[in-house]
């Protein structure tokens, strides 16, 4: 009977192509629950009823394919991620899209993002690591099997998670639902799913990634804020502290007056590029997570 809703989820693919690779992972999910959970249900109440008769109700009930598919773009028109791009009614000149992006929410929130990259790539790595060398070294003992499962398990959680942090800070679209796994399978059939999936090990590298990525993009982007910081606070840490400009052999050097203007223009100038930057850095590495935590 599996291969009816097979059926059902090739058709449902041919009616959402050309949709975003997300969306179409959450139609899936969502449809497949709810047609094996209807089988599920009928199986119970009724053991001796047609299962063929169980899954065409649930069919009929929840949309054909086609209907399904034409719901789910339509909601998609309708709702955007909080950061995603805006929809470009007139072109904009150099200028303007260079000093537009201090007003742009999208740049701040990939600022914060590439700066609690480090956290969480620390976080996803050590997981990672620890969750497979435990579950390599105890895998041949009764309770390997278990906790190696509970791993995989846990990097679909977290794959999930960080998904909902990207779209809700780098406005790409990610899954917003877990990927269905049936309840009538045995934890051993569980187990084999989740090994085998090569969802699961993309997660994994991509967790393995965000170490040296989170690495990366937190020193960019301290380093090139402090360099703005070290323009725009210029007379403050000069007039006010006494900090000199540059201190060699015991000799400070201090900005002359009449540059000083000329550096606090520069800092700002860098604190803009610091922005694009932090917005670059952010859509590649959504990009980088769309193609690793996203369901072919």
């Amino acid at each position: 009977m599996s291969d009816l809703i097979k059926d059902y989820l090739k058709r449902l693919r041919i009616a959402l192509t050309g949709a975003d690779p997300a969306t179409i992972q959450d139609a899936f999910s969502d449809a497949e629950e709810h047609l094996w959970t209807a089988l599920e249900q009928s199986r119970e109440q009724s053991p001796g009823a047609s299962e063929q008769e169980a899954v065409e109700a649930a069919i009929e009930k929840y949309g054909s394919p086609e209907e399904v598919a034409a719901a789910y773009l339509d909601i998609e028109n309708r709702l955007t991620p909080s950061f995603g791009s805006p929809r470009k009614n007139a072109k904009k000149s150099a200028a303007a899209r260079f000093f537009g992006i201090f007003t742009d929410p999208r740049s701040y929130a990939s600022m914060f993002y590439m700066l609690f990259s480090l956290i969480t790539g620390t976080f996803y790595f050590t997981w990672a690591v620890t969750g497979l060398s435990i579950s390599v070294g105890i895998i041949i003992l009764i309770v390997g099997i278990p906790i190696f499962g509970f791993f995989l398990l846990s990097v679909r959680g977290l794959a999930l998670v960080e998904g909902r942090i990207i779209e809700a800070l780098l406005g790409e679209r990610m899954p917003r639902r877990p990927i269905f796994s049936r309840r009538d399978l045995g934890w051993l059939e569980r187990i084999k799913v989740l090994f085998t999936d090569p969802m699961t090990w993309r997660s994994i590298i991509y967790m393995l990634l965000m170490l040296p990525l989170g690495v990366l993009y937190f020193n960019l982007i301290i380093i090139s804020f402090s360099l703005a910081l070290w323009g725009i606070l210029r007379p403050v840490l000069e007039y006010g502290f006494d900090l000199p400009f540059a201190e060699f052999n015991s000799i400070a050097f201090y900005t002359p007056d009449w540059m000083m203007p000329l550096a606090v223009i520069c800092g700002i100038l860098w604190f803009l590029v610091t922005l694009h930057l932090a917005r670059g850095l952010g859509r590649m590495h959504a990009k980088i997570a769309k193609g690793l935590l996203v369901k072919d």
